[in-house]
């Protein structure tokens, strides 16, 4: 791996930085889509992110090394839903399928926030000499 090299607590920040903004982009898509149910031929997207996350943090693992070049937290990568759908007008938007993935998204970016306030909590309480 080039590039920096970094710890594992600056690796960890930078993972629930782009975690937050994965999900903060994944509910501007969902939004999208539910404000275009009604749209003639619209096709829904979706994020993905967690699949080249998963192979980036796979190597991290098998090589022990944490390196940093712009690219080493995964992909964003947005695609567009070309199935067909049982509407007449084209469209594929599934009001319920939107909601569901809104209320998970939901789910986790306040796990993210949840566990980036641990970390400043715990930075900080270090900083002050463990008051």
């Amino acid at each position: 791996m080039s590039g920096i090299r970094m710890d594992s607590d600056t690796y960890t920040y930078n993972l629930l930085k782009k975690g937050l903004d994965v999900s903060s982009f994944r509910g501007k898509v969902i939004a999208n889509n539910m404000a275009n149910i009604n749209t003639k031929g619209y096709k829904r997207f979706t994020v993905s992110f967690e699949d080249t996350l998963k192979d980036k943090t796979d190597e991290v693992s098998k090589t022990g090394s944490v390196g940093f070049n712009g690219n080493d937290l995964g992909q964003v990568k947005v695609d567009k839903d070309t199935s067909n759908s049982m509407r007449a007008d084209g469209n594929n938007v599934d009001l319920d399928v939107e909601k569901s993935n809104q209320a998970a998204n939901t789910l986790m970016y306040n796990a993210l926030i949840t566990q980036a306030n641990s970390k400043m909590s715990m930075t900080r309480y270090i900083i002050n000499g463990g008051r």
